[in-house]
């Protein structure tokens, strides 16, 4: 394997035609892994990064999937913030369905789109995305970088992969022997190789006009990105 460039392989969830229940499935394995190996963690620290105590707080984030971010800021921001509402975007519908179902205490939307068209009726205070940003390709990238910058209020941070071989190989082992989904099995090593080294990330916010940010490494691999406005 060669580490020093990102893969431009293409992941099977990317693909239109994947059934919706192999999507659900998917989706919770997801979830799991984001509890266990700490992202879920790592998205929590972006929002108290940003995140304004004793004010209302609109957060909305792009590539939402099933939701299991905002849950879990909704769960650990109960009783420590202000009234907390949430939008999350993703273009897949059976990812939104899910996101739907999930329950929420606190005032969630959800909307089937591309991002990038959707016109939001009052700009966010907190914009972010995680496991998202390894889906594409540099000049989209930037695009993205600059459209999360100007419909920010707050700012918005990133959570996402490290391109690293210890990361590769162990979840690639550790889905194989766990993991019931054949779209996890496949996307979770190739996301670790569509991941960032730290000096990519660096060139992309700078080629997006962005130079005040933060970049920290997270365990377990990921990157924790901050931008604010």
């Amino acid at each position: 394997m060669d580490f020093s460039l990102r893969s431009d392989e293409p992941e099977l969830l990317d693909q239109p035609d994947i059934p919706a229940a192999d999507v659900q499935r998917n989706l919770f394995e997801l979830s799991v892994i984001n509890q266990w190996l700490g992202g879920h963690d790592i998205t929590w620290t972006g929002f108290t990064r940003l995140a304004e105590k004793g004010k209302e707080i609109q957060v909305c984030e792009i590539g939402c999937g099933g939701g299991d971010n905002l849950k879990a800021i909704e769960k650990k921001a109960s009783g420590r913030y202000g009234p907390i509402s949430f939008t999350g975007i993703d273009i897949n519908p059976d990812c939104i369905r899910v996101a739907e179902q999930a329950g929420w205490k606190t005032t969630a939307r959800f909307l089937v789109d591309d991002y990038i068209q959707v016109q939001l009726p009052t700009k966010p205070d907190i914009i972010f995305c995680s496991l998202f940003c390894h889906h594409f390709k540099e000049e989209k990238l930037i695009g993205m970088f600059r459209w999360m910058q100007a419909n920010s209020r707050s700012g918005f941070f990133i959570n996402d992969l490290h391109r690293h071989p210890l990361a590769y190989h162990s979840i690639r082992f550790l889905t194989a022997l766990f993991s019931k989904s054949y779209l996890v099995k496949h996307d979770a090593p190739l996301s670790v190789m569509r991941g960032f080294k730290k000096r990519e990330l660096k060139k992309l916010l700078h080629q997006a006009g962005i130079a005040h940010y933060t970049i920290r490494w997270k365990w377990a691999f990921r990157w924790l990105i901050i931008v604010r406005s």
